[in-house]
């Protein structure tokens, strides 16, 4: 009878087993997992402001559709009838329609042309100071306008244009200049909108940028002394490259929301004298929504300005990104 003979491996050898075959993680998720355990107190701080934007920001989205359907109240919104695209040439054919494309886009231009510069020479100029009590006062004084109220500055700003009690006015008569109705000519509302602006925001928007300026290397500023650069070389290849980067960020931000400039603003310093150049798109979808109750429509304004809010954001960071090598989404 044959037997059955079994073959040892040497000795100091292991037998030859199958190799199971281990699943393989992505390392995208392995390194998300690895993070997780790592940081996960971080990310649970994440929690409640990702909630607050999935609430408030992304769920009402949803209610867009508005702009596409003829709201009737009993109905409600997903039970109202669908017209397609008829709000918008609503909107498109409405003799207005031009009026407040061009007014807004010029205030919004004007603003940002306006402080953004303004912004980087102020945090500049403190950023050259060395005596710090002088610094601290003239960064308090910039920088408290930015936590007085919209309604405080405009009334602010109407009591001191005011034909009859305004100090301006009161400093032409002066100089006998007749009195100027500011708020009343459509030419002034524009500079009145903008440089109140200015006054209000400069300040915060050079804390921003100071503090770009304290992350530059200061080998950088000693190797340029000792190459003999003035102050004004420094400032120009030294701190402007620096903040490079944060400027162009926060320029791509404002143009991105060039066409949703501020609501409260414009409403309280318009009146039916300046109408004209202070009807501009949030103002009339305020009056067409909730004074004449027409939401559909109003819908659907808001929608075309958002938009070309998204478009304007993604040619500019686009453009950006070619030119400075910066962008948002690096």
């Amino acid at each position: 009878m044959a037997t059955l003979t079994t073959v040892r491996p040497p000795a100091g050898e292991l037998p030859n087993r199958p190799k199971r075959r281990r699943r393989r993680e992505r390392p995208g998720i392995k390194g998300l997992r690895r993070s997780l355990q790592r940081h996960w107190t971080l990310y649970l701080l994440m929690v409640v402001p990702l909630i607050w934007f999935a609430v408030f920001k992304y769920i009402p989205m949803s209610n867009a559709v508005l702009a596409f359907k003829n709201f009737n109240v009993t109905k409600g919104i997903w039970g109202s009838p669908w017209i397609g695209w008829q709000n918008f040439e609503l909107f498109f054919h409405n003799p207005v329609f031009w009026t407040l494309v061009k007014n807004t886009f010029v205030l919004s231009v004007y603003t940002v042309a306006a402080s953004f510069p303004i912004a980087i020479i102020l945090a500049l100029a403190l950023n050259e100071i060395r005596t710090g009590l002088f610094k601290q006062t003239v960064q308090l004084v910039t920088y408290a306008p930015y936590f007085i109220s919209t309604v405080v500055v405009v009334s602010m700003t109407i009591l001191v244009l005011s034909p009859r009690l305004g100090i301006v006015n009161e400093g032409l008569g002066f100089f006998g200049v007749p009195a100027v109705d500011f708020l009343g000519n459509p030419d002034y509302f524009r500079h009145i909108y903008v440089w109140s602006d200015v006054w209000q925001t400069t300040g915060y928007s050079a804390v921003i940028y100071l503090a770009a300026l304290s992350g530059i290397d200061p080998a950088l500023h000693e190797s340029a002394k000792i190459d003999g650069a003035t102050r004004l070389q420094r400032i120009r290849h030294v701190d402007l490259p620096g903040i490079m980067p944060t400027a162009v960020i926060i320029l791509v931000l404002a143009v991105g929301n060039i066409m949703a400039i501020g609501f409260e603003k414009a409403f309280l310093f318009q009146n039916p004298l300046n109408l004209s150049q202070s009807e501009i798109i949030a103002t009339y979808v305020y009056k067409t929504g909730l004074l004449n109750a027409d939401f559909s429509l109003a819908t659907a304004v808001g929608l075309f300005n958002s938009v070309i809010n998204l478009v304007l954001l993604l040619m500019v960071n686009m453009i950006a990104k070619r030119i400075t090598g910066n962008g948002l989404w690096s």
